[in-house]
């Protein structure tokens, strides 16, 4: 009986016909040879439709969660673990008797991809964007100690608008991480507008997107002599954290 149970995975997201996480996925279970396991891509035009997925015949045992619902799944879910509740986004769904428990795997994953590349003068950060991730990524700096200020179009959570940042504020800030969509495939052209000139060797660039590999974000960095890291490491910690907590290995 246990041969022919179906195992159903997927990730809930909008205009995710790209997804790192389906293709990790079925990479993964055709190398344990998982042949009862499956993953697709769930693509919801609003978060009102999240129910709907769960009509099939397939049981669904997990779920990746990505942008735009990082935050708008949570009031459909039955627990949310503390650190998920904490950052206020998740970006994991588990699916068992318990019902629908979020958790948020993208600390871990940003956690342990940035912290080889950190250096003691690493003591002020910059985080682009404040969606789901930015969440996350602010999590890890207070657990790290290392203060931070969002930068957005709007300036919302006490942060920076791009037109307010300085040549000086760009100085004190070693750490810029990238967490808004700006730069990733197909519009590779685009950067985020903050004033590259004043980087210096002595920053650390990181940016959540892994296509294109080098974004035009990480190479203005790199021209400067900036340590550059994109988000595929991130990435795959993250899918590896989600698969243990679908695993009850966590």
């Amino acid at each position: 009986m246990e041969k022919t149970e179906k195992h159903k995975f997927g990730l809930i997201g909008k205009n995710i016909s790209y997804s790192f996480s389906r293709g990790y996925f079925k990479n993964k279970f055709k190398n344990l040879n998982l042949e009862q396991y499956t993953y697709e891509n769930f693509d919801l035009e609003t978060i009102e439709e999240f129910n709907s997925i769960f009509t099939s015949k397939e049981a669904i045992k997990g779920l990746n969660v990505t942008i735009p619902y990082k935050e708008e799944v949570m009031p459909y879910l039955d627990q949310i673990d503390n650190a998920a509740q904490k950052i206020g986004a998740v970006n994991t769904i588990k699916v068992d008797e318990n019902g629908l428990t979020g958790y948020n795997t993208d600390a871990y994953g940003f956690k342990n991809s940035i912290v080889p590349h950190l250096q003691p003068h690493h003591k002020k950060a910059l985080i682009l964007g404040t969606g789901g991730a930015s969440k996350a990524i602010a999590y890890v700096l207070e657990e790290l100690g290392i203060t931070y200020s969002f930068v957005s179009r709007s300036g919302k959570k006490n942060g920076f608008t791009y037109e307010d940042l300085t040549n000086d504020q760009i100085e004190d800030h070693t750490l810029i991480i990238n967490c808004s969509p700006v730069g990733t495939y197909p519009n590779i052209e685009e950067k985020p507008a903050i004033p590259y000139q004043n980087i210096t060797k002595r920053h650390l660039l990181f940016d959540l997107i892994y296509n294109p590999e080098v974004t035009a974000f990480l190479q203005a960095g790199k021209l400067k002599g900036a340590t550059i890291c994109n988000g595929l490491r991130m990435l795959e910690l993250q899918a590896e954290k989600a698969w243990s907590i679908w695993n009850n290995n966590d």
